[in-house]
């Protein structure tokens, strides 16, 4: 198959998903093309059956800005003639799949078919606004396919838009080989020289992933036992984490390590995973955190309980509820034995989200629509 994927290339969830399955789909054979404003960072190095497609914008001085997404819809239809696509992923509502209707109006007839990926941002805080939500809702309902990576945003789009399209749950997953613990870290010898526990926090450093709560849950953490912080990503909020642990004097406990590409090491040179998210529609760095072996804790939102189990593969708490967070995360590492079983049933519970199995849900899908789509345009040229 002829598969074009346009995501967002900075550090998120949702560009990481499409990066890792448009490299599944390309070691499986099929031909990949990436549409986008910039190189996904996990893209890596060179691989075989990808494609990259950067989208370039002119400036006009009648023009207040570049018009970067009129730019990728006429680029996503470039790509889609010039290499006769056969489905077209978008991984966002936003702007993504409003671009790929234009695309496709631009050509008219071309039987390729959109599918759109809901990763959460995009109904959970775009859709709050009227004006978006008229964009997104036309996104969903010109894709031949909707799916979304929770049960958790899939109620929360019916919600707010309606019924009128139906949509598939696809969960995120996980690279089993990649993400898994190892007994020789070298980045764990850093950061816990004299055998400190190691908390980690891995986001874009939005409000919505509290990191303020990360602070103070590892505060008081710190005040019972010796612990190091791991923060890992950039976003809007750095500055105010910097200010803040200077502040509450924890500056030289915390490592900030900014935007890493490939995490998988990093992770399994942790004990605990914090994830205080106040939205969080799946919540992939948990899954592979859990991959490593590491236990989760974290907020009761959005998709979080639906790849954390409770009481058994990570410990969840209300929203802002930091005293409770720090309660579970001393409990898990004053007590080896009770760490040891959390971090058995994190792996396995991360094994029931393995990447062969979801990309192949994917590929059915793909088969499925192209299928659909010979059989219209064998059916037009027979009433013809």
């Amino acid at each position: 198959m002829r598969i074009g994927i346009s995501c967002y290339a900075t550090l998120g969830g949702s560009g990481a998903v499409a990066t890792e399955l448009g490299k599944a789909l390309a070691a499986r054979g099929h031909e990949v093309h990436f549409i986008v404003s910039g190189i996904p960072f996990r893209l890596g190095l060179f691989q075989e059956n990808i494609f990259i497609h950067e989208v370039e914008t002119a400036s006009y001085p009648v023009l207040h800005s570049s018009p970067i997404d009129l730019a990728l819809a006429a680029k996503m239809a470039d790509v889609i003639k010039h290499y006769d696509l056969h489905v077209l992923h978008v991984h966002y509502a936003m702007p993504y799949a409003v671009c790929a209707f234009l695309a496709r109006e631009m050509l008219y007839n071309h039987p390729v078919r959109i599918v759109t990926t809901l990763h959460g941002t995009d109904i959970t805080v775009l859709a709050e606004d009227p004006l978006l939500r008229r964009l997104i809702r036309l996104g969903i309902e010109k894709s031949d396919l909707v799916t979304a990576v929770s049960k958790s945003l899939i109620d929360q789009t019916i919600e707010l838009f309606g019924p009128r399209q139906s949509m598939i749950k696809i969960s995120n997953f996980v690279d089993l080989q990649l993400y898994k613990r190892t007994t020789k870290n070298e980045w764990r010898k850093r950061f816990s020289p004299n055998g400190e526990k190691v908390l980690m926090h891995v986001s874009n450093f939005r409000p919505v992933k509290r990191v303020s709560d990360v602070l103070a849950t590892f505060f008081k953490v710190r005040e019972s036992l010796p612990a190091k912080l791991i923060l890992i990503g950039e976003g809007p909020d750095l500055d105010a984490a910097w200010r803040m642990s200077e502040e509450m004097g924890m500056a030289r406990d915390i490592h900030f390590l900014g935007k890493r590409d490939e995490v998988a090491a990093l992770l399994s040179a942790a004990d605990l995973l914090l994830l205080p998210s106040e939205k969080e529609s799946f919540g992939l760095v948990a899954l592979e955190a859990m991959a490593c072996g590491v236990p989760v804790i974290g907020s009761l939102a959005g998709g979080i309980p639906e790849v954390v189990e409770h009481g058994k593969s990570g410990l969840l708490s209300p929203i802002g509820d930091v005293e409770d967070m720090a309660k579970n995360a001393q409990a898990l590492l004053s007590n080896d034995r009770l760490w040891s079983a959390y971090s058995r049933a994190a792996r396995a519970r991360a094994a029931q989200f393995s990447a062969s199995e979801i990309v192949s849900s994917y590929e059915r899908l793909y088969e499925c629509l192209i299928e659909s789509s010979q059989k219209s345009e064998g059916a037009e040229k027979g009433s013809a």
